[in-house]
């Protein structure tokens, strides 16, 4: 007899989803720097292929700590509007205290679900950007067309992404350790995950679905550089729900096996003393 497949349960992942990042905010919020470092390149392409300048209005959606909001906001400076959203209640409190610690008085934030946007009342946004959020959408389209919604005509959708798998190396190879020690199957095709819009054509077809036209999707590589592949075990420890999502069905001993293997496979990416992790990201634009 053939075991049925279990069915995906959006709901039950969105409570996960938001339990695990209220829990991990605090960390996620230690290492901005080094998301700063890493994802600002990205960051900045997006803020340029959006059009975001001096005076935008701007909706910034699974704004996790704020590094991104507050970069959109000193390009927007005081007479534009950074509007800050989250699934994580914990984690936009982070992003309000950055806002008021660099006197960026023009930041906002608001908890809200991505895939209901268009419950916000609000101004029309010239820009609406997510940086590594909309891969965690179990609707995809659904947060795409609520972007569309909050744009004013000409408005620009700005989105990063992670590429393929086999380009993201500090991130697949801890995946696919954990997949296999904990017997789990492969995605099935529009799971959400961190490499659901890896593919530059089923992220543009994500964004013709949603209503937008004149796509644009860059692929820049940006490794992940830092001292040791343990300092990266533990920026994945500390800040990557979507791990600790796939290791809760191991127990305590079976998980601490899991990040010992990960850590020993990170090893590889470590070239002169440095860890310089493999990762592809996608930069993406569209307009209304």
């Amino acid at each position: 007899m053939n075991n049925p497949k279990p069915v995906f349960d959006a709901q039950k992942f969105k409570e996960t989803t938001r339990r695990q990042w209220d829990e991990a905010s605090a960390a996620w919020d230690r290492w901005s720097p080094l998301l700063g470092r890493w994802l600002g390149p990205c960051t900045e392409m997006m803020l340029d292929m959006t059009g975001v300048t001096t005076g935008s209005r701007v909706l910034d959606v699974a704004a996790g700590a704020g590094e991104q909001t507050i970069a959109t906001a000193r390009r927007t400076g005081p007479t534009g509007y950074v509007l800050a959203t989250d699934l994580s209640p914990e984690i936009l409190k982070f992003t309000a205290r950055n806002a008021r610690m660099a006197r960026l008085d023009h930041v906002e934030t608001l908890v809200k679900d991505g895939e209901n946007l268009s419950e916000i009342d609000a101004e029309p946004f010239d820009a609406v950007i997510s940086r590594v959020g909309l891969i965690y959408f179990p609707d995809q389209v659904k947060a795409l067309k609520g972007m569309h919604t909050q744009l004013r005509d000409g408005g620009k959708v700005g989105a990063i992404t992670y590429g393929r798998a086999e380009m993201n190396g500090f991130f697949s190879v801890p995946v696919s350790i954990i997949r296999r020690r904990a017997g789990l199957p492969a995605p099935a095709p529009g799971q959400p995950g961190p490499f659901s819009l890896g593919d530059p054509d089923v992220l543009a077809q994500r964004l013709t679905d949603a209503g937008f036209h004149d796509i644009q999707i860059e692929t820049v590589s940006a490794p992940v550089r830092l001292d040791s592949a343990l300092e990266c075990l533990q920026f994945e420890q500390e800040s990557f729900g979507a791990l600790h999502q796939m290791l809760s069905g191991l127990s305590e001993t079976e998980q601490d096996a899991a990040w010992a293997e990960i850590e020993d496979a990170l090893g590889a990416f470590e070239v002169d003393g440095h860890f310089e992790g493999p990762c592809e990201m996608l930069v993406a634009a569209a307009t209304r």
